[in-house]
């Protein structure tokens, strides 16, 4: 039979949700910091290296 009242879990079920979704953003948001950094890295050292070339 189904149960009568609030629906099981819900809550818990929101709240992990929400808590998981904002660790995925964290990741998100690292790599691509990480990725824009080393390409700034990437971009200063080419700089550096072309009065040397020419």
């Amino acid at each position: 039979m189904a149960k009568k009242g609030t629906e099981k879990n819900t809550k818990n079920k929101a709240q992990h949700t929400k808590l998981m979704n904002r660790k995925k953003n964290k990741l998100r948001e690292e790599k691509e910091q990480r990725a824009a950094r080393l390409k700034e890295i990437v971009q200063k050292s080419k700089e550096a290296k072309k009065p040397l070339d020419q």
